[in-house]
């Protein structure tokens, strides 16, 4: 399962846990950095807008659901009152105390701002020059769609998906793996494999991002182009979650209180999914992008869709369709094996882009 390391890809996820702290009394006291302690029980605690302020965090909280959500860069952090689970790019751990209200307004320990904030962004407060916390994307899944007796579409002079797709899949396999990044294939050769098969092979791996390739079919045999699809924001996510939690822990800590709650656990794998699907946005655009630059295709852009596979993984990730097979033209281009090379190059180049730029690692140059 890919819980610990997806996002992986800068961004910060969430803030959740487990008890509610009753308020007693509080004092208070200026620090060197403009922000007040609060002395709530026993412990120290900061006003929420008073430590975004200072970090230069955007934040929204909603009052019904009692989530918070903190933004900066490419990072973003969610919090929940009562809570004291933190998820921080994938990975879970926990505050000693939770975050909670005081005269109306959102209080977070502050341990929270030194053993989180200030350590993602390096204690650049101010005006003071941003040092980005980087992550590493250490693996990826990398699914040929079809195979075996499923071959896929089929194009007017033969050419099967199947064909196509993995020859995409292991000439992108490769360029990851030169550039130092783990690669997992769903199939290596012409076998059939199915939908919850490719799901549970990139859950199992643990692997940081999903890319699932595809070829186009119409019975418009004139339409053309290259698309990138990410999971439905029409999906329910509430429903997919607690499926999800049903089945699956989301590997808290099993000292933790709520760590045998299904409500707690089916909230964090909302929260994840949520997370996934902003990152899959941002990698479609960033591979679209990418083959514009590269070659002379027409880009269709990115979409939404309700995909199997998509919607099984647990990791940020897109399905790619690289053409329509349907279409005579791109059919001759996905028979030439330069061509199908260049398609790889551009894929890969398009997620080093996506990681660059959200701050998740610096792929090496071939």
């Amino acid at each position: 399962m890919a819980i610990s390391k997806t996002v992986k890809f800068g961004v910060c996820i969430a803030l959740l846990a487990i008890c509610v702290l009753s308020l007693s009394g509080c004092a208070s006291v200026p620090t060197r950095e403009a922000l007040t302690n609060y002395y709530l029980n026993g412990t120290t605690y900061l006003s929420l807008s008073a430590v975004c302020r200072v970090k230069g965090l955007e934040w929204d909280f909603d009052t019904f659901t009692r989530r918070i959500t903190l933004k900066k860069d490419a990072h973003r952090i969610n919090l929940m009152v009562g809570e004291r689970l933190v998820v921080v790019d994938g990975v879970s751990q926990q505050l000693e105390y939770p975050v909670d209200m005081h005269n109306g307004e959102v209080m977070v320990p502050n341990k929270f701002k030194a053993e989180i904030l200030d350590v993602l962004f390096k204690r650049s407060y101010g005006r003071h020059k941003k040092q980005a916390a980087f992550l590493e994307i250490k693996k990826v899944v990398i699914d040929a769609g079809h195979g075996g007796h499923d071959p896929g579409a089929i194009g007017k002079t033969g050419l099967k998906e199947k064909i196509v797709t993995l020859d995409i899949a292991n000439k992108l396999a490769q360029l990851f793996s030169e550039n130092g990044i783990e690669v997992v294939m769903t199939r290596t050769h012409d076998v059939f494999v199915s939908l919850e098969q490719r799901a549970e092979i990139a859950n199992r791996s643990g692997a940081d991002l999903f890319l699932s390739i595809h070829a186009n079919a119409n019975r418009i045999r004139w339409l053309n182009g290259f698309e990138v699809y990410y999971i439905s924001p029409y999906i329910d996510d509430d429903k997919r979650a607690l499926q999800t939690a049903r089945s699956q822990d989301f590997k808290l800590d099993r000292a933790s209180f709520g760590y045998t709650s299904l409500n707690l656990q089916a909230t964090l794998w909302d929260m994840l999914y949520t997370y996934n699907r902003a990152e899959s946005v941002s990698l479609a655009y960033s591979l679209c992008d990418s083959m514009r630059r590269s070659l002379d295709v027409k880009i269709l852009g990115v979409k939404a869709a309700g995909f199997s596979v998509l919607k099984g993984t647990q990791m940020p990730g897109v399905l790619i369709e690289v053409g329509f097979i349907s279409n005579n033209d791109e059919e001759c281009l996905l028979k030439n094996d330069y061509y199908r090379q260049q398609l790889a190059d551009a894929i890969f180049q398009g997620t080093s882009n996506y990681a660059q730029e959200a701050g998740l690692t610096v792929f090496a140059q071939r």
